[in-house]
């Protein structure tokens, strides 16, 4: 991404005020905790240090977007503030700097908080507040699974264990007499995914040959992929961060293993692909899957919604327009925005959670065409519609239709 994006120490606070256009609106009685009657205050941690600071990225692109918003007038004539402190990917930082925006600054709402460790650390502490944990940036099946019992915690994206099944689905049509071997996080979010897998693959999951996984704090997984050739795979699904996901491909094929390869989305952004392709990887027989729009793919060169994209991501010294992390923090975003729209008069933090929970359903012009970002009484998982991409070579093709994984989680 262009210049560095900035990596702050761990207590480090980048806050930015962010101009305001039009008038203030009416004030009314309406309000809650971080709203005044010309602006709303959203707090967020992130790791722009340590190692997932790859992901620090997404904060910025979240910002440029509510600028942006801020130069058109603004929600409903308030502007957004927007509070981004670093917790370097630990969740023992995470949990002191959430009660910070929540105790000392007093925020509406943590927005897009990112790890699923770290915001597992803090949803308690923010549900016994009743304050709002919107839209986490993790695909941690709990984050709303698990809705009934956290009510004021709600994630965005798709969940791991529906695109897992996904992968097992692809695995069981395309790879028949797979040998699987597994590579994934020793937390939540690598057991998150392989269970999606091993679920997907149901009376099949045999098939799974062998298990390795690594800690966020290693050098490396070359230990653990020497392992997985040994077990006879001819297969590898790899749950990892960015930075552990670039090793681990470079590893691949200096041990001179060239299995078929199944890649998580939160690590297969074409910036990524590309370092690891510089850095010596093979990146043979690769596949993932994806719900936005690519920004390296030609076919969206004249798209509507890429343009506005392109537009916004440029305000942002920090962000490389290409990068898809930065694509998915507009996005996610746009959604934040949607709904504080939608809040109207009543800026309540109960109304607020309430449209986030039951009542979305939005086109968002950054995802897929036909991707929905919709939640019911009965539904409280956003997305959930992917589509099987595939490495070209230099970036990622999307085959067949989008799949919905609605039904597919146990």
């Amino acid at each position: 991404m262009g210049p560095k994006a900035p990596r702050l120490a761990a207590l480090a606070v980048f806050f930015v005020t962010l101009a305001a256009c039009g008038g203030s609106a009416t004030p009314t009685p309406q309000t809650d905790i971080g709203i005044t009657s010309d602006s709303i205050l959203l707090g967020n941690t992130i790791a722009q240090s340590g190692p997932a600071a790859a992901y620090g990225t997404i904060g910025n692109a979240e910002l440029a977007y509510f600028t942006y918003v801020n130069g058109q007038g603004g929600v409903n004539g308030r502007k957004i503030n927007f509070k981004i402190l670093d917790d370097a990917y630990n969740p023992a930082q995470t949990v002191p700097l959430t009660k910070q925006l929540v105790e000392n600054d007093q925020v509406f709402a943590m927005f897009s908080g990112l790890g699923t460790q770290d915001q597992v650390s803090v949803r308690d502490y923010l549900n016994s507040k009743k304050v709002p944990q919107l839209f986490v940036a993790t695909g941690a099946t709990t984050f709303n699974k698990d809705f009934g019992s956290n009510p004021w915690t709600l994630g965005w994206q798709p969940p791991y264990q529906g695109e897992s099944h996904i992968y097992a689905q692809d695995v069981l049509k395309n790879h028949a007499g797979a040998k699987i071997g597994v590579l994934y996080q020793n937390d939540d979010y690598g057991q998150d995914y392989l269970k999606g897998l091993t679920d997907g693959l149901g009376s099949n999951a045999s098939m799974i040959v062998a298990k390795e996984s690594y800690d966020v704090t290693a050098a490396n997984t070359a230990a653990q992929l020497t392992k997985l050739k040994a077990s006879g795979a001819d297969t590898l699904f790899i749950f990892a961060t960015p930075g552990f996901t670039i090793k681990s491909l470079v590893t691949v094929t200096l041990l001179h293993w060239e299995p078929t390869i199944y890649l998580n989305s939160v690590s297969n952004p074409q910036v990524y692909m590309g370092l690891a392709k510089t850095a010596g990887a093979a990146l043979k027989n690769v596949t993932s899957v994806g719900y936005l729009k690519d920004p390296t793919d030609p076919q969206w060169t004249n798209d509507e919604g890429m343009k506005l994209y392109k537009t916004i991501i440029a305000s942002c010294s920090t962000c490389k327009p290409n990068d898809g992390f930065n694509i998915y923090g507009v996005a996610v975003a746009y959604t934040m925005v949607d709904v504080l729209k939608q809040a109207g008069t009543v800026m309540t933090r109960k109304n607020v959670m309430d449209i986030a929970a039951n009542k979305l359903n939005e086109t968002n012009p950054f995802l897929l065409p036909s991707v929905k970002v919709k939640t019911t009484s009965s539904d409280h998982f956003p997305i959930m519609q992917e589509q099987v991409i595939t490495w070209n070579g230099t970036g990622w093709t999307l085959q067949g239709s989008l799949i919905d994984e609605r039904g597919t989680i146990k």
